[in-house]
C-alpha cells in the first residue's frame, strides 16, 4: 500500500469520516476531500468551522472510509500548511469548491497528515499498514 493508494481509497468512497476532539467530547463529520501535494496527503476545510478550531487546539484526528468491501481508518497529526500554493493545489484538484472557498479568502485552510498510521482491512484478507 502506498500514499497514491491512500488517496485513491479515499477519493473512491467519495465520503469519509473525520474525527476530532472538542475538549473531552468526540465529533466526527464528513469530508470529500484528499490531495497529494509535494509528497503529502492534505484535506481541506474552512478556518471558521469547528472543526478547524478543534484541530488547532488537538491536532490529533482519526479518518475512516469505506468502499463497500473495504474500510481504511488513519490515526494522524493535522498539520496547517498555510502556503498559497498549497491552498490553490487544493482548489485546483477540488474546482467545485470554489463556489465555497478561493486560495486568498482568508477561510480556507488546508493540512497535511503527518505521523500517520493507515490500516486497509476487510473481513477477508489481513489488514495491510503504512506509516508516513
Amino acid at each position: 500500500m502506498t500514499l497514491n493508494d491512500i488517496e485513491a481509497f479515499l477519493k473512491k468512497a467519495g465520503t469519509y469520516y473525520l474525527a476530532t476532539d472538542d475538549g473531552g467530547q468526540p465529533r466526527v463529520r464528513p469530508f470529500g476531500t484528499a490531495h497529494i501535494f509535494e509528497g503529502r496527503l492534505y484535506i481541506q476545510t474552512g478556518r471558521r468551522k469547528d472543526v478547524s478550531k478543534q484541530i488547532r487546539a488537538n491536532d490529533r484526528i482519526e479518518i475512516c472510509a469505506f468502499d463497500g468491501q473495504k474500510w481504511l481508518r488513519i490515526a494522524a497529526r493535522a498539520v496547517e500548511d498555510d502556503r498559497r500554493q498549497a491552498r490553490k493545489s487544493m482548489l485546483d484538484a477540488y474546482p467545485e469548491l470554489r463556489k465555497m472557498y478561493d486560495e486568498d479568502d482568508g477561510n480556507t485552510q488546508v493540512l497535511y497528515l503527518a505521523d500517520a498510521t493507515a490500516t486497509l482491512s476487510s473481513f477477508t484478507e489481513p489488514p495491510q499498514t503504512l506509516s508516513f
